[in-house]
């Protein structure tokens, strides 16, 4: 009799094994889904939040879908969507270049999305002896690490809030040029700069830089909003709008207030 119920025991469990090897695969293919993988040509600033946290958490909602990340500076992605890039989303660190890619028709204007607000910060290493008490005080370094304001959002920002001060031409004679705002960040927290200006969720990234001070009030036209858009072009449309779609949930805002950024599509909606 003890052998008969061990017996009954394993069917059991063999039974309830098969079963949820039955509803994991059907969950995966959902009714018959192909798998796809989309492209999400995103602001270096948004690495570390979409590949440590958003993209696995989504993965594991819609198994079907793998999402790809490319990473750059916004004005980077901009010239590669429009030299073929076969991005299916696009998340810039301005409305420049968003606005761009809508007037060239690459994006549909109702589609864009402004999802998040960054803050630009002046910092300096974390051991620095540099007396830097306000954005102003940023001449006094020797060394200056800014993006290019030529296609790097956070640089285009630096740019225009020095101006507004009368710093620029002062600043760019001390100042190297990073291609994009990881750049900038890793020069200061290595010492190759005594200072350097970036969003305030990169700084937030490393021990190896302090956080001055933020731009001053009104030395920025406008705040710096991320927008969010599919592509027109893509071939994965309804992948793209989950993701884009997902982005907009209060557990991604979560994760995105984690990394210090400011959710601000509900305002915008």
């Amino acid at each position: 009799m003890k052998m008969k119920k061990n017996r009954k025991v394993t069917v059991a469990a063999a039974l309830i094994l098969i079963c949820i090897v039955i509803l994991v695969s059907c969950q995966k293919k959902e009714a018959g889904k192909q798998d796809v993988t989309i492209l999400a040509a995103a602001a270096a600033s948004l690495q570390y939040s979409f590949e440590d946290e958003l993209i696995p958490m989504f993965e594991e909602q819609y198994p079907w879908i793998t999402v790809e990340g490319t990473y750059d500076s916004s004005g980077k992605l901009q010239t590669q969507i429009e030299e073929g890039l076969k991005a299916d989303l696009f998340m810039s660190a301005a409305e420049k270049q968003m606005n761009a890619l809508v007037e060239e028709g690459y994006i549909e204007g109702a589609d864009v999305v402004p999802l998040l607000e960054n803050k630009i910060v002046l910092i300096t290493g974390a051991d620095s002896k540099l007396e830097l008490k306000s954005f102003e005080d940023i001449v006094k370094a020797d060394t200056l690490s800014l993006g290019d304001p030529e296609s790097v959002p956070a640089g285009q920002y630096a740019k225009e809030a020095l101006t507004s001060l009368g710093l620029w031409e002062q600043a760019l004679k001390k100042a190297s040029l990073g291609t994009n705002v990881t750049e900038v960040l890793n020069w200061v927290a290595e010492g190759s700069a005594d200072a350097g200006i970036v969003y305030a969720t990169d700084a937030a990234t490393t021990g190896s830089v302090k956080v001055i001070a933020e731009a001053p009030e009104g030395s920025l036209e406008k705040k710096v909003i991320y927008p969010l858009s599919v592509l027109k072009a893509t071939e994965h449309r309804e992948a793209a709008d989950l993701f884009k779609e997902f982005l907009q949930t209060p557990k991604a805002a979560a994760v995105f207030e984690k990394y210090g950024f400011s959710p601000v599509y509900n305002a915008a909606q």
